[in-house]
Order: C-alpha cells, then sequence, then structure tokens
C-alpha cells in the first residue's frame, strides 16, 4: 500500500519505491525491507524516481538493501536521479567499515610523516603569528582602540594571579642554587664570587625561564581552553556573524597581557631567587649580609638582568600565539578541548626552551 509515508514494492524485476525516505519513515519501511526475498533473481533494479524526497537516513536504508542483494548474488542496477545517487553513494561512504591496514610502516616512512606533520604545524604556527601580527600592528598606532577592560581582565587572570606561585619557585631554586655554588666554590676557595654567580644565574638564565615555564603550563592552557570552548559553543562563529574580530576581542587582549606581565614577573622572579640565595647564605655560611649586598653590583647585575627582560617579550608572545591557535583549532568537543590543551602546554614549553637556548648562543656570539 502506498498510504504510507514510504514504501517499497518487488515487481517482477523492479524494487519500487515511493513516499517519504525520511527518518520518521525508517522504522515503518526497515519491516518491509527484511520482508523482500531478494534471492532467485538475475538481476534487480531500484527505482527511486518516485521518491518524493530521501534524507541521508532513508539513503542508508536503500544502501543497506543493495549490500543484502549484492552479498545473495543478485546485482542491483539503480534507477534514480544525481540527487538520490550522490546520496546513497555518500551512504555508503559514511558507513562503510574501515579497513585496517595491516601493512607496518618502515622507520622511515614513520620519520617522514612525523617530518611532513611538524613543518605543517610550523607552518600554520607562522600563519597565525603573520594574522596576529596584521591585526596588532595598526592598533599600536591607535591604542586608544584596544579593549581595556578586557586587557585589565587578563591581566589579573595571567599576570596577578601568577604572582604567588613564580615568586615561591624562585625562592626555592635561588636557595638551591645557592647551596649548589656554595659547595663548588668551597672547593676552589672562591666562596667570596658567589654573590656575582647567583646573581648572574638567577637573572640572566633561570629566572627567565621558571616564569616562563610557569607562564607556558598555566596560561597557555588556559587560553586554549577558553578559546577551544567558545569555538565548540559556536560562540566565536557569533562574534564573526555580529562583526567582531575574534583576534580583536580574544585573542589581542591575551597575547598584550603577556607582554606586559611576563617582563614583570621576571622581575620578580629575579628578586625572588636571589633572596632565597641571600637566606641560605646568611642562615648557613659565615659571609655577612652587608658583605654579600655589597658584591651584587661587581656581579653585573643590572647587564644580567636587562638580558633576562630580552627574553621575555619573545617568550610571552610564543605562549600567548601558541595558546590561543590551538583553542581555536578546536574541532571535537570535550575530546577536542582536552586534546587542544595539552598540545598547547607541550608546544609552549618546548618553544620556551628551544628560544631560550637560540638566546644563549647568540648572547655568546655577540659577547654578552
Amino acid at each position: 500500500m502506498w498510504g504510507v509515508e514510504a514504501g517499497i514494492q518487488l515487481r517482477g524485476e523492479t524494487l519500487d519505491c515511493r513516499g517519504q525516505w525520511r527518518l520518521p519513515a525508517v522504522a515503518s519501511v526497515e519491516s518491509e525491507l527484511e520482508a523482500l526475498r531478494l534471492s532467485g533473481h538475475a538481476a534487480l533494479t531500484l527505482r527511486t524516481r518516485d521518491v518524493d524526497s530521501l534524507d541521508l537516513a532513508g539513503a542508508r536504508l536503500l544502501q543497506r538493501l543493495i549490500e543484502r542483494a549484492e552479498a545473495a548474488g543478485v546485482p542491483i542496477q539503480l534507477d534514480a536521479g544525481d540527487a538520490h545517487r550522490r546520496l546513497i553513494h555518500l551512504a555508503s561512504q559514511v558507513h562503510r567499515p574501515q579497513t585496517r591496514s595491516t601493512r607496518r610502516d618502515g622507520l622511515l616512512s614513520v620519520i617522514g610523516q612525523r617530518s611532513i606533520e611538524h613543518v605543517q604545524e610550523f607552518r600554520g604556527f607562522l600563519a597565525f603569528v603573520g594574522e596576529a601580527a596584521s591585526e596588532l600592528l595598526p592598533r599600536l598606532l591607535r591604542p586608544w582602540t584596544f579593549r581595556g577592560r578586557r586587557l585589565v581582565n587578563e591581566l589579573e587572570q595571567a599576570g596577578l594571579y601568577a604572582v604567588p606561585i613564580v615568586a615561591l619557585l624562585s625562592f626555592l631554586v635561588g636557595m638551591v642554587i645557592a647551596y649548589q655554588l656554595r659547595s663548588g666554590l668551597e672547593t676552589y676557595g672562591a666562596t667570596l664570587f658567589l654573590p656575582e654567580l647567583l646573581t648572574s644565574t638567577i637573572l640572566r638564565e633561570l629566572g627567565p625561564l621558571i616564569v616562563a615555564i610557569v607562564v607556558a603550563g598555566r596560561t597557555a592552557s588556559s587560553f586554549a581552553a577558553q578559546l577551544g570552548t567558545m569555538k565548540i559553543n559556536e560562540e566565536i562563529d557569533a562574534l564573526r556573524t555580529l562583526g567582531i574580530s575574534p583576534f580583536d576581542m580574544m585573542v589581542l587582549p591575551k597575547l598584550l597581557a603577556l607582554l606586559i606581565a611576563l617582563p614583570l614577573l621576571t622581575v620578580l622572579s629575579g628578586l625572588a631567587g636571589i633572596l632565597g640565595g641571600v637566606l641560605v647564605t646568611w642562615m648557613t655560611y659565615d659571609q655577612g649580609l652587608v658583605e654579600f649586598f655589597n658584591r651584587l653590583p661587581q656581579g653585573m647585575g643590572v647587564r644580567h638582568l636587562w638580558l633576562g627582560l630580552a627574553k621575555a617579550p619573545v617568550f610571552a608572545a610564543v605562549i600567548a600565539i601558541i595558546g590561543c591557535r590551538q583553542g581555536l583549532r578546536v574541532q571535537r568537543g570535550a575530546e577536542g578541548v582536552g586534546r587542544a590543551t595539552t598540545t598547547a602546554v607541550v608546544q609552549a614549553i618546548f618553544a620556551v626552551i628551544v628560544i631560550n637556548a637560540a638566546f644563549s648562543i647568540l648572547f655568546n656570539i655577540l659577547g654578552l
């Protein structure tokens, strides 16, 4: 009977479909399909010319019918319009079981694939840097166009809330460095040089590196999670629909906040690290505090402080860009957000260590 929404009838060698082959009719027509006896025919023709409408659920039913006939040794010829053919073909592609290759790739193949992935990732990073620069540089000429309230909020989140952990870690690292340096210097009777070595080590290398790693782990993941959640909630698309650039609204305030906060945290880290070293020197050894502080300027602490501060803006830009980029790339729900957060942290810490090594080589070449 053709009174139902969807129906199929076997007439001779033709399977004649009619009606609305859509999701609501799947349950009613499925039993008809199961009742069809396909064996005993040399070939069949599946005709959908009288189907009023067809969606993916209906197309999947027809594709299952074709597969069932072919399994019974009865080839089916499709008599359908182009739209129905494309939809049935799409159903066959979507539900086709994935055949997992049993062939194992060789070592060179794996290395090549990984290399291509890393090159593509780096190209994507550079493209994002260019996009961020094209948005940021014109704004620097018109600073009144920055979103001040959002910038202050990002400064609070990325900078102010990071002060306790940065200060505590730097203080503890300063204590450890003072212990290790003092033990080594005592061997050569050169403990008087402890202030110089402590300040240069903390201000030039460890202070900026500690801050960058803490911010990379804390803030890059926060940026990726926030933007990723907005992406899957379609808030990013909503901003674009309203004519608001996501870069202007979300990325630039985060980037500027880190460019401001990281140098300040670097100064704080240096002071806390030196304080930890001073405390160890005062409590454990016979060197007085007055003598320690008198020797601090001789360690060229100011020069090392500026060299350490020179790294901070680079660390800040890389961390912000990696975190924001990974957040805007999220595609698959909560799983995608988690993956983006992890990737942002790993990439940011890796980039910080590589950049720090590059700065060390550059400073050595320049004789700084």
